[in-house]
């Protein structure tokens, strides 16, 4: 039997069924325009609650500007229920994109102030109010959510103290990663070593943000002093061919966000994302939507951006939602489930339509 060729709307459809793995997805940054305009009413200020000013305020000048935006919806989140609200109706969103498994990159020194001063949400009620709706959120929607401890790179060593004292302390159950997010420009990655080191010996996987708008050597400084086991975009790795070599041979994977690049201008268009060099080099990728409703997609989008920029039919979709599979830190129980899933959707949706 033959396979007919793929179109755009029989691709949308298989991957709209597909079940998928999402590694880079920050929490704040998932927060619906709808869930955000919700907010902005409730705690009125800089974040406008008007639908098309609020549109208007996602339009991103550059990477400094999306810092800006992404900070004053950080902003918004000041009682433990914004942060309930937040997490069940992202998980409610990742369940109707078929995402089985997440990783969300959670940031909780922006909405818990240091400990000694005690002037916002004690870690405590940030940790119940996450873990109670990742509970309700399997319950209900049969998404598993795993977290990732992001340290805020613009705001030093004193962020990186409280995180890993949030991440060893006071950990959340599904705690999983320990990660360094922000602007890459002026934030070494050495002053954070010691912070990885303790993070890891306790059992945390390291998986820093790096080379996104920095050069290739961030992700060395990533691999060789934090330990990465992932890197958050690597985008300009494809600059190093000894790096790529690296990458590939070690099986480093990188979370890659196509849409996510060209809307902070790590990219100037997808034309000019490393994807394909990134593949051709037998690098490790997973696809993922990074900040989705700030960049106006989701992983679903970005599948089927990927597919088209590595010219994929539906068994090579298939694959990269394995590679995700694969590269998450699920246990392998939940990744031999998943695997199945994926094989099972694959063969199903092909079987249906062969010729």
């Amino acid at each position: 039997m033959s396979i007919p060729a793929r179109t755009p709307g029989r691709l949308s459809e298989f991957v709209a069924g597909l079940p998928k793995a999402e590694l880079h997805v920050h929490h704040v940054g998932s927060a619906s325009q709808r869930i955000v305009q919700e907010l902005a009413e409730r705690h009125p200020g800089t974040v406008p609650s008007d639908p098309d000013e609020l549109r208007k305020f996602y339009e991103f000048r550059d990477f400094a500007h999306f810092i800006e935006v992404y900070l004053a919806v950080v902003d918004l989140l000041k009682e433990p229920e914004d942060i309930r609200l937040l997490t069940y109706e992202v998980a409610r969103d990742l369940a109707r994109q078929k995402v089985r498994y997440a990783e969300l990159t959670c940031t909780p020194y922006t909405s818990v102030l240091p400990h000694e001063a005690r002037r916002g949400m004690p870690i405590e009620a940030y940790t119940d109010a996450i873990e109670e709706a990742r509970v309700a959120a399997e319950r209900d929607f049969g998404v598993v959510l795993r977290w990732i401890y992001d340290i805020p790179g613009e705001s030093g060593v004193p962020a990186a103290d409280e995180t890993l004292l949030f991440a060893l302390e006071y950990p959340p159950s599904a705690l999983v990663g320990f990660g360094l997010g922000g602007p890459e420009i002026g934030v070494p990655r050495p002053q954070f070593q010691r912070h990885f080191d303790a993070a890891r010996a306790a059992g945390l996987r390291s998986v820093p943000h790096a080379g996104e708008t920095t050069g290739p050597e961030t992700v060395w400084d990533a691999i060789r002093l934090l330990g990465a086991e992932r890197i958050g975009h690597g985008t300009t790795a494809a600059q190093d061919p000894v790096l790529l070599e690296y990458l590939a041979e070690h099986r480093i994977p990188l979370e890659v966000c196509p849409t996510s690049n060209v809307a902070t201008r790590a990219v100037d268009s997808l034309d000019a994302h490393p994807l394909r060099t990134f593949r051709d080099a037998g690098v490790v990728v997973s696809i993922n939507s990074d900040d989705p409703p700030m960049f106006d997609t989701d992983l679903n989008t970005e599948y089927e951006v990927a597919a088209d920029m590595l010219d994929l039919d539906e068994r090579g979709v298939a694959d990269l939602a394995v590679a995700a599979v694969d590269a998450s830190f699920a246990t392998e129980h939940l990744k031999s489930e998943l695997r199945a899933e994926i094989d099972a959707w694959t063969s199903a949706f092909l079987a249906e339509r062969a010729d």
